[in-house]
């Protein structure tokens, strides 16, 4: 990650609120604190296809479910004290697509191996292997504490 006087070392990380994108979390901060790099966590939301649908069905306020996804993944993540170089953001769009946008002026992005955490359905198909193929910068993938430590054979 090259560094310049007019521009701040940025890690984008995708959080659904699953243990991987919780370990994504914490992963971004031992690499961003020694580069003085700010941690974008982002969450993604958009209103599913058939909308009226889940309205109908009492299920909507999207966004804000979202922004309790990632709240909760930064305090599982760093506990009640958030770094100060994280800036939670919650974003409006697919993760795959924004995440590949974000990459144009990010220097890495950071994302779990598998989602469906918190929110079931935020990510849908395999955000991190779209990454690592459409991305324009460098893209790290976390695995979860339990895969990381062998005691999930896939």
């Amino acid at each position: 990650m090259e560094q310049s006087a007019t521009h701040d070392p940025t890690l984008v990380v995708g959080v659904d609120g699953s243990e991987a994108s919780v370990e994504a979390l914490r992963q971004a901060q031992r690499l961003a604190v020694p580069l003085g790099a700010r941690v974008l966590a982002t969450a993604y939301w958009d209103d599913p296809q058939v909308y009226a649908g889940y309205v109908a069905m009492g299920i909507d306020h999207f966004e804000e479910r979202v922004r309790t996804v990632l709240n909760q993944a930064l305090e599982q993540a760093f506990g009640q004290d958030t770094p100060p170089n994280i800036v939670p953001r919650v974003i409006r769009g697919h993760p795959r697509d924004s995440l590949i946008d974000a990459s144009r002026h990010a220097d890495m992005i950071v994302v779990g191996r598998r989602g469906h955490g918190g929110f079931g359905g935020l990510l849908l198909g395999s955000v991190s292997s779209a990454c690592v193929a459409h991305a324009h910068c460098p893209v790290l993938v976390v695995h979860s504490p339990e895969k990381a430590q062998g005691k999930d054979p896939l």
